[in-house]
């Protein structure tokens, strides 16, 4: 698969170097075209560092990487709101976080919701947004269950393209509903935050529920 990744981060770095391991074709673009031609000169031929309007029109699926605040400028770079990723899965996984307080800097609504109203005729999906881009780079340790990926969207083709992407970095995808259930999901990073930031393991905050008895 052509994968886009719009945004030039660690995230954006990890992602495209995780998904070559894979066997797939990355392109990426961002606000800055010197950062995209680093990623692709580290990483070799799979990764083409091109323009954010080509990582649109040109990719099977489209991955959002950047910081909330670089959001419209790079969706405006790519053309976004006229149509460049129109039909195409884009796979938001912006933290719309104040790292401070831990809460979410939109008012209402969210990251991924701003998204879909700017990217005319996407289909958008939230996920990738909870564990940081280097964790996909090493395998699961042995005897400790595969990483699940929280993820929600409005389009089932968009949402299994989506859990594609996410098995063939060693995830394993959970859809927990619509788009009406995103800003619960992004709320969940600033809550994984808080409780790092008071010296807890999130991992022990959320109750084990045996299934096997189900």
């Amino acid at each position: 698969m052509r994968i886009g990744i719009l945004g030039t981060g660690v995230m954006a770095s990890a992602l495209a170097e995780a998904w070559t391991q894979r066997g797939h074709h990355v392109l990426v673009g961002g606000r800055s075209q010197d950062k995209a031609r680093a990623i692709a000169e580290r990483l070799g031929d799979a990764v083409e560092a091109v323009g954010p309007v080509q990582v649109a029109r040109a990719s099977d699926a489209v991955v959002v990487a950047v910081a909330w605040e670089g959001l419209d400028q790079v969706l405006a770079l790519a053309e976004a709101d006229e149509g460049s990723l129109a039909g195409k899965a884009v796979i938001d996984c912006t933290n719309a976080v104040d790292y401070a307080s831990g809460l979410l800097k939109p008012p209402t609504g969210s990251a991924v919701q701003h998204i879909a109203e700017r990217a005319v005729g996407s289909r958008v999906v939230k996920a990738l947004h909870l564990f940081a881009g280097t964790s996909w780079l090493a395998p699961t340790p042995t005897g400790q269950p595969k990483r699940t990926v929280a993820m929600c969207g409005d389009d089932d083709a968009a949402l299994d393209i989506a859990a594609e992407l996410i098995r063939d970095l060693g995830g394993v995808p959970a859809v927990i509903g619509g788009l009406e259930h995103a800003r619960q999901l992004e709320d969940v990073a600033g809550f994984v935050m808080r409780l790092v930031a008071a010296g807890h393991n999130p991992v022990t905050a959320v109750p084990v529920v045996d299934r096997s008895q189900d």
